[in-house]
């Protein structure tokens, strides 16, 4: 009888481990994370762009533009809109002092280059006619007067609006433009005021 080979024997071998699969989940937060991250980065960007060529944010200081603008209000300034379209004759404007350029103003523009201006009794003459103020309210109009005078090149006459506590143009005259750095458009503080700024 003929021998039979042995059958080869079979050991079963280890199976190859397969990494556990990483929840689905977890890619995905990941992924919102960072568009979160990228869109904060771009906002905060485009916010440091405008603040520091377009817009700046301001604390108004003292009653000097009462009751157009408080003490401790909040308001935006525009520093580049005066590159684009003239200063005019209503714009409140924020300027350095000119006794003191650490210092910050802010008034209203009432006469331009050129103009005429003059105070009787507190009633402000622009070229020979009588301004309509309405900004300013009885109680704080002021009976002051100031000799005629024709506003200089390149400079403004500007008031406060709460005419007996406003040290303004009456007392250091006219402003050269190149102390002007901004004109108020906005208020956003208190809330009660906020909106764009007349």
């Amino acid at each position: 009888m003929a021998a039979v080979p042995d059958a080869p024997q079979l050991t079963p071998q280890p199976q190859a481990e397969v990494p556990p699969e990483k929840p689905k989940s977890s890619g995905r937060v990941r992924h919102l994370f960072s568009a979160w991250m990228r869109d904060l980065v771009i906002s905060l960007a485009i916010a440091a762009f405008f603040i520091v060529f377009l817009y700046q944010p301001v604390k108004v200081e003292g009653t000097s533009m009462m009751p157009s603008l408080d003490d401790q209000e909040r308001i935006f300034i525009n520093k580049f809109v005066y590159r684009i379209e003239p200063i005019q004759r209503g714009d409140i404007v924020v300027f350095r002092y000119p006794r003191d350029p650490q210092k910050s103003f802010i008034k209203r523009v009432i006469g331009v280059a050129g103009d005429h201006v003059r105070i009787a009794d507190g009633r402000v003459f622009v070229n020979g006619k009588l301004l309509v103020e309405d900004y300013v309210p009885m109680a704080y109009e002021d009976g002051r007067s100031y000799p005629e005078i024709v506003v200089p090149q390149d400079s403004y006459f500007v008031l406060g609006d709460h005419r007996s506590l406003s040290n303004d143009s009456r007392d250091f005259g006219p402003v050269d433009v190149s102390y002007i750095y901004g004109k108020a458009v906005f208020g956003y503080w208190p809330v009660d005021k906020v909106g764009r700024l007349r």
